[in-house]
């Protein structure tokens, strides 16, 4: 470990690693967020986020900081109160936690190695859902209530062929830790074998994250924002850092499980964090890419695509797995 050879108490070294990791947390989805806004200014010729800074963009970002600073934090009348208040924590929270066991690098670049780290990592991206239905419960608003009532269908949905997924690469690694799965990837990457697989992960990710083309959970033209109608300032600005935070963590957890993590070319002369954030960077472009790409599927199109389709590939991924381990 790499602090350890320069701390001994072993609660500094946790104090530095979750400090470390809350910097991240926080520096991350500015970083996407501020690509966004870059990037689909480009795709859609919006002008603000292309020209405002001196041709750069970086103004907009700042501005919309500024706004949810000082917009009004109002709570409606007939909400619960302690509920509605607490719902964007139970949102981000778990977005914090899983950023916990994701692997950047070799030799301790990670804040804790578990045994089990690919099931806690599963477990603990679905708890966020439990905030999306605490704040559209809490709002005493019904597009609220429907937004939130969506997002618990695509988790039930989506979350059946993540796992699937991720089952598949546990097999074909022999482990279930991040790291132990980083490093089985030394000769090949496992998007390689597992492109079927790969594919289904990021698709049921951003299903759970309700990014486009997954977003009818926030669907403005329907439901105008769905579970987070009713919420202003502050606790808003906590929602969309979850989201932004999110794709940098499910990004991270797929270079980890697909794209060989810290391995790449040229290992001696780039650091092996380095290609970790370029690869999550790519996904991240991509995530933003289908934003600008694809319009908002139906709501029956959504089950139908994960019922139908890919619980069955996912179920097909396995047992072809299961046989390649088998045999070769």
């Amino acid at each position: 470990m790499i602090l350890d050879r320069y701390f001994e108490n072993a609660w500094a070294i946790l104090g530095l690693k979750l400090g470390a990791i809350l910097v991240l947390f926080l520096v991350a989805p500015i970083v996407v967020g501020y690509a966004e806004h870059k990037v689909l200014a480009h795709m859609q010729a919006r002008l603000g986020p292309m020209e405002a800074g001196r041709f750069h963009g970086w103004a907009q970002l700042v501005a919309d900081g500024v706004k949810f600073i000082q917009k009004e934090d109002i709570v409606p009348r007939a909400a619960d109160r302690f509920v509605f208040t607490i719902a964007p924590v139970l949102v981000v929270v778990p977005v914090i936690m899983i950023f916990l066991v994701i692997p950047f690098g070799p030799g301790g670049w990670w804040g804790e190695n578990m045994d089990l780290g690919l099931f806690y990592v599963m477990a603990i991206s679905t708890v966020g859902v439990i905030g999306v239905l605490a704040a559209g419960w809490a709002s005493a608003n019904k597009f609220s209530l429907i937004g939130a009532l969506r997002a618990a269908a695509q988790l039930i949905a989506y979350e059946l062929p993540l796992v699937l997924a991720a089952a598949a690469v546990a097999m074909q690694a022999g482990s279930l830790s991040l790291v132990g799965i980083v490093e089985a990837q030394d000769h090949y990457w496992f998007v390689l074998p597992q492109i079927a697989g790969f594919a289904l992960f990021v698709l049921a990710s951003l299903a759970e994250l309700s990014r486009p083309p997954f977003d009818m959970p926030v669907a403005d033209s329907e439901i105008i924002f769905g579970h987070m109608t009713e919420y202003t300032g502050i606790k808003m600005a906590m929602f969309l850092l979850a989201e932004y935070a999110g794709v940098v963590a499910l990004s991270g957890v797929a270079t980890v499980m697909y794209l060989g993590g810290w391995h790449g070319f040229l290992v001696g002369w780039i650091p092996g964090p380095v290609w970790t954030f370029a690869k999550i960077g790519a996904l991240a472009f991509f995530i933003i890419w289908l934003r600008a790409t694809y319009p908002r599927m139906r709501e029956d199109q959504l089950q139908k695509m994960a019922w139908k389709y890919m619980i069955p590939v996912a179920l097909a991924n396995i047992l072809l797995t299961g046989v390649f381990k088998v045999v070769f």
